[in-house]
């Protein structure tokens, strides 16, 4: 029973998170749309614990076409940063707002960059490219981010600025627009640097939110050093490129893992946990 304590523990936090906006914000769909997240990742990390291979990809798949296709182009939510703005200038918490303060702001205190392994719609792509394991040296062009993040910020203020009209329509385009340039820069950096994740590393403005919170996360890998034998196998397939071995806070990129488990599968003596 101990095995199912932990995915248990997800699904309930994520019902009180949907029955407490569905009640404070009388809106049955916010029942819905965090109780289907919540399952979701639930039964994804049973099965993976029951050794399904690729249980983090259905999981990813389930969530990230999700979001994409029904909230974000059935449902014509801007769920990308755009999305938060917009509806951050125009005082509403809702929709995108709500997405990030859970997801990215604050939840990240919890689990991480663990959106990244489990519900990015941009990540679900990426990570079927065939360099999961990065076959070169990090660049130190992590800088861009912050330059697409702000570029973000400008793009929509200047919307509220200049009163462009159809500023509904606007956004939905532009969270077509900002998903094609993502997979092609996505898929492009995945091919030139040989590393799937290569985006989510310099590219991604999302990052900006979650490195701060994830240094605090309460969950994360920890290494046993009574049985690590320091072979570096972690290392070498961690798609971030975190030094696992380090049970510091301030170990390399520690901000950055997804909690995808490679490490875990890859330690020959057992000694990663979460």
């Amino acid at each position: 029973m101990k095995k199912y304590a932990f995915p248990f523990a997800i699904w309930l936090l994520f019902e009180a998170i949907a029955v407490t906006l569905w009640l404070t914000l009388d809106n049955i769909f916010y029942l819905f749309n965090f109780s289907y997240i919540g399952t979701c990742l639930a039964l994804g990390i049973g099965f993976y614990s029951k050794k399904m291979k690729h249980a983090r990809s259905i999981v990813q798949l389930a969530v990230g076409s999700y979001m994409l296709i029904y909230l974000g182009i059935l449902s014509r939510e801007n769920m990308q940063l755009e999305g938060f703005w917009y509806y951050l200038f125009l005082g509403v918490f809702e929709a995108a707002v709500i997405h990030y303060v859970i997801a990215k702001i604050f939840g990240p205190l919890l689990f991480g960059r663990g959106w990244c392994g489990y519900a990015c719609w941009t990540a679900m792509i990426l990570d079927l490219l065939p360099y999961k394991v990065p076959r070169q040296p990090r660049k130190k062009i992590g800088f861009v981010r912050y330059i697409v993040f702000a570029v973000s910020l400008v793009f929509v203020g200047a919307l509220f600025i200049f009163r462009v009209p159809n500023l509904e329509n606007i956004m939905f385009w532009s969270f077509i627009a900002g998903n094609a340039l993502y997979y092609i820069a996505g898929i492009g950096l995945a091919f030139a640097f040989q590393d799937n994740r290569a985006f989510c590393k310099y590219i991604c403005p999302i990052t900006v939110f979650l490195k701060p919170a994830s240094y605090f996360s309460l969950l994360r890998v920890k290494n046993d050093t009574d049985k690590c034998i320091s072979c570096g196998k972690c290392e070498k397939v961690c798609p971030m490129n975190v030094a696992v071995s380090d049970n510091s806070r301030k170990r390399l990129n520690g901000t950055e893992c997804i909690l995808c488990f490679s490490c875990v599968d890859a330690c020959p003596k057992k000694s990663l946990h979460l």
